[in-house]
């Protein structure tokens, strides 16, 4: 099983800790995984010195939680070098094995080989020199406007019963204005995250290594077609334009009904989106928006998902007493993804009698779990899945 957690500076965390903590227990007692992969973006919030503490407490907890007693192996992976603006990702993952699974292999990037996973490490501060793993911090060309960012990702490779297959966390570049972001069709921001998403594929796929089936997954920042969604809200709504008094810079776009005593229905500001009806976000799922959704389109063939049957992931409200409420910041969309390559999809084992063992969904629909809902996919791999791979086999040669 995978899974993904976005946390970011909330004002109670050790509130918001037992929520997540919660409902993930819940997901793991629900679908008992042998193999569960757990993605963290922006580990510590957006204040780290501060709050790196809450960070020790939450990998101490899920590494001896009664919940999690029957998982005897683990590695975390953690970057919490803060201090390090040339590398700093606040990326985590952690990995957790059941004890009934046998023969783990991970592979050391730098040896180029496969090792036998035992016992239970912590890795964090820096992971430069870490061998088991590849993480790289996306370069600052690529997203000049932010002054330090922190997107980058963590590859790891596993290898189980002679399936072996890469797992990417990824945090891609956001929308930094609403009303930049509305201007174009698609956004100048849509055009950053490609190239960045782009960038980690020609990566994990290049000449250095075996090619092996891959899952990618994280805060992909996809976000509806500003332009498209705005037209369809307000399409019999008039629009009026605010300018800053001394730079004619538009600051503010307010929509207006055409009739109906001009009830204003949307305003527009650089970080407000404010609708005057959140339930076109979460009526059934907000599948009518679904068709917004156009990021991943230019990917179809390297990448693929399956059907979305959740709402939009963010940005939700960080209230504790808010848990189903979107925050008015952003329009809301699916930033949070599990992705995949196609030869991936055909190691998931597919049902003869259609039960639904493949699942893809949110975490903790009805409590507040930060701006994002975590996102989860359960499955399994078939026996002998990764056997049709060329020379996949060769990972359980271990020296």
């Amino acid at each position: 099983m995978s899974s993904l957690i976005k946390a970011s500076g909330v004002s109670h965390p050790e509130n918001l800790q037992k929520n997540w903590l919660r409902e993930f227990y819940q997901i793991v007692h629900t679908h008992k995984p042998h193999f569960m992969a757990l993605h963290c973006q922006e580990f510590g919030g957006k204040n780290y010195e501060a709050s790196m503490s809450h960070v020790d407490k939450f990998v101490k907890e899920l590494l001896s939680s009664d919940a999690m007693k029957d998982y005897n192996r683990a590695r975390v992976y953690l970057d919490e070098n803060y201090k390090s603006q040339e590398h700093f990702t606040a990326l985590g993952s952690f990995y957790f094995l059941h004890e009934s699974l046998k023969n783990i292999y991970q592979f050391d990037f730098k040896a180029k080989k496969y090792k036998k996973v035992t016992g239970k490490e912590i890795y964090s501060d820096t992971l430069e020199s870490t061998p088991m793993l590849e993480k790289e911090k996306f370069p600052q060309d690529y997203f000049p406007e932010c002054k330090w960012s922190r997107k980058g990702f963590i590859r790891t490779r596993w290898c189980i019963t002679d399936c072996a297959f890469d797992l990417v966390n990824i945090h891609l570049f956001h929308d930094a204005s609403n009303l930049i972001a509305w201007e174009t069709s698609p956004s100048v921001y849509s055009g950053i995250r490609h190239k960045a998403l782009g960038y980690v594929l020609d990566r994990i796929r290049d000449q250095r290594f075996e090619k092996v089936s891959y899952f990618v997954f994280g805060d992909f920042n996809f976000r509806l077609d500003s332009k498209s969604v705005v037209e369809t809200l307000c399409t019999k709504a008039t629009m009026q334009t605010i300018r800053a008094a001394d730079t004619n810079e538009v600051v503010k776009l307010i929509f207006r009904e055409s009739d109906n005593d001009r009830k204003v229905m949307l305003q527009l500001e650089k970080k407000l989106f404010d609708y005057f009806n959140q339930d076109v976000f979460r009526d059934n799922n907000g599948t009518a928006l679904l068709e917004f959704d156009k990021e991943l389109s230019v990917f179809k063939d390297k990448l693929y998902e399956l059907d979305i049957s959740f709402p939009p992931s963010y940005p939700y409200s960080e209230d504790c007493s808010q848990g189903k409420q979107y925050m008015n910041t952003r329009c809301p969309a699916w930033c949070d993804r599990i992705l995949m390559s196609h030869s991936a999809k055909e190691l998931i084992l597919k049902s003869e009698n259609d039960e639904k063992i493949v699942i893809y969904d949110h975490i903790g629909p009805n409590v507040c779990m930060g701006d994002h809902k975590p996102v989860f996919l359960s499955f399994r791999i078939a026996a002998g899945a990764g056997k049709p791979i060329a020379n996949v086999h060769k990972c359980c040669v271990v020296q």
